[in-house]
């Protein structure tokens, strides 16, 4: 979901991205033709997700879910204008992953509120860990980057955690979601520090 190209492996994104490629592709040509930049509906996908954090936060479980449900598709909407005006940018990628993380934390602290409010300070507890999970998944992944390491393995990178959330939540779920995020999440940071660990060792190692 980034306007940045890349030689990626065969991921769940990848395999989204092409299978519906025949659906985005016309929806992103029209947005281009009124003339909207990739970096507004990047933005418009940020504010779409900040109104289902506000209704999850209220305990409107379905319609906050559903929200969050929508913003998906909006979320790949900016790569495919980017790519279809061939203008692939490394700010373009830059803020979408930015905003990427804003979308997520935004929809775990309307969690927070709504459990919270509900004196459920375990469950509470629970999104806290699911949120550091989420996180630390894409730090690690541009940090190993900047020093040349390839970390795009895991279980659970956002495509996934998304499918996992944004259901979760639209059927009334979101203790379940939310605990499957906060172990899978961390399990995913650690696949991904073990991974470089193993190339970094194979970098420095004595011929």
């Amino acid at each position: 979901m980034e306007h940045s190209v890349k030689t990626e492996k065969v991921t769940l994104t990848g395999l989204l991205r092409g299978l519906f490629k025949g659906i985005l592709d016309p929806i992103g040509a029209f947005l281009n033709r009124l003339g909207l930049a990739p970096n507004t509906v990047t933005l418009l996908g940020l504010t779409g997700n900040i109104v289902g954090a506000i209704l999850i936060a209220k305990g409107n479980m379905l319609w906050g879910g559903l929200m969050v449900l929508l913003m998906g598709p909006v979320d790949a909407l900016d790569g495919t204008m980017a790519r279809l005006r061939g203008e692939p940018s490394d700010f373009g990628g830059f803020v979408d992953s930015v905003t990427d993380r804003y979308s997520e934390l935004v929809i775990y602290g309307g969690l927070i509120y709504y459990f919270l409010s509900q004196g459920d300070a375990l469950a509470s507890l629970v999104v806290f860990i699911a949120a550091s999970g989420s996180v630390l998944v894409s730090y690690v992944r541009a940090r190993a980057e900047a020093l040349g390491f390839d970390a795009t393995v895991g279980a659970l990178t956002r495509v996934e955690r998304y499918l996992v959330l944004a259901p979760g939540l639209a059927f009334n779920y979101p203790l379940v979601a939310v605990w499957i995020i906060a172990i899978m999440a961390n399990f995913t940071a650690l696949q991904r520090i073990w991974y470089v660990r193993r190339q970094a060792h194979k970098r420095f190692a004595k011929p």
